[in-house]
């Protein structure tokens, strides 16, 4: 691929998603293009571009941004914001929210939906506790493809061997062919919708619990300290954000402040409380 075609793709990205795309990244951005332009019958990935360019084609352009994103997810990723989500979170919720009996989760970038039906899961495990309770889980992600699987909740072998406790497989998960679905139950307490985090917020509502991780790091400052200010919005005094590992609020948004203990997770500071 050539540099004026990388840096179209690069600029396009960046504005319909946020998403940074560095030019050693081009390998990637090959492999995630070469299925379209041979399914598309494109002789290259320059006459793919061209069309694109063109701009006479909204669903080729939707499908270039959408195989650009990154979709990696793996259930009960990292393992530790789960546990402290059970162990410590969501006992919380179950005291402060004890005379509203509700409780909002957001899973931003939720891909293929291993998050929120690992939430989903842990829930419930936990149902004995939340009877009566009104619980929602709200998965986003920009890209409609992978929102569609996520509603379907299949997965390969691989995909489930992640991170999965077999516990949770044998009870969560039945077989269909080679692959493996999760049950009903579990899917009919996650609602899966696209969302482009540039967008605004107001739609949304308040949450209790945001999940935003893994996702950051592919934006520039700028465009982090915005998400980060707009989320801060949706988030009560008792709210808790999550964010990926490698992510931070530090020099970005000075609404947050880390909780003690727990790394990956913040909670508003208290002139920000909405």
């Amino acid at each position: 691929m050539n540099s004026d075609d990388f840096q179209y793709l690069s600029t396009m990205l960046k504005a319909s998603s946020g998403l940074m795309l560095t030019t050693e990244k081009t390998y990637l951005l090959e492999s995630r293009l070469n299925p379209i332009a041979n399914r598309r019958k494109f002789n290259s990935l320059e006459q793919l571009v061209r069309a694109v360019r063109q701009n006479t084609d909204p669903e080729l352009k939707r499908e270039v941004i959408e195989a650009m994103t990154t979709n990696e997810s793996f259930f009960f990723r990292d393992k530790t914001p789960f546990d402290i989500f059970r162990e410590t979170v969501l006992p919380e919720l179950l005291k402060v929210k004890a005379q509203r009996r509700q409780i909002r989760i957001w899973c931003a970038a939720a891909s293929n939906g291993q998050e929120p039906y690992s939430l989903a899961m842990i829930l419930k495990e936990e149902a004995h506790k939340l009877l009566g309770w009104n619980v929602e889980i709200l998965g986003t992600d920009l890209a409609t493809n992978v929102i569609e699987r996520a509603r379907m909740g299949l997965y390969s072998q691989f995909e489930v061997q992640r991170g999965m406790p077999i516990q949770m497989l044998i009870k969560y998960f039945s077989e269909v062919g080679d692959m493996w679905q999760i049950s009903p139950e579990i899917r009919a307490m996650v609602t899966f919708k696209p969302f482009n985090l540039l967008d605004s917020f107001a739609s949304l509502g308040q949450f209790d619990v945001i999940f935003c991780r893994n996702v950051l790091i592919y934006f520039d400052q700028e465009t982090k300290a915005d998400v980060l200010n707009r989320i801060s919005r949706l988030l009560p005094e008792h709210g808790s954000l999550f964010l990926g590992a490698a992510e931070t609020v530090l020099g970005l948004c000075p609404k947050f402040k880390p909780v003690p203990g727990k790394r990956g997770v913040y909670c508003l500071e208290p002139a920000q409380v909405h």
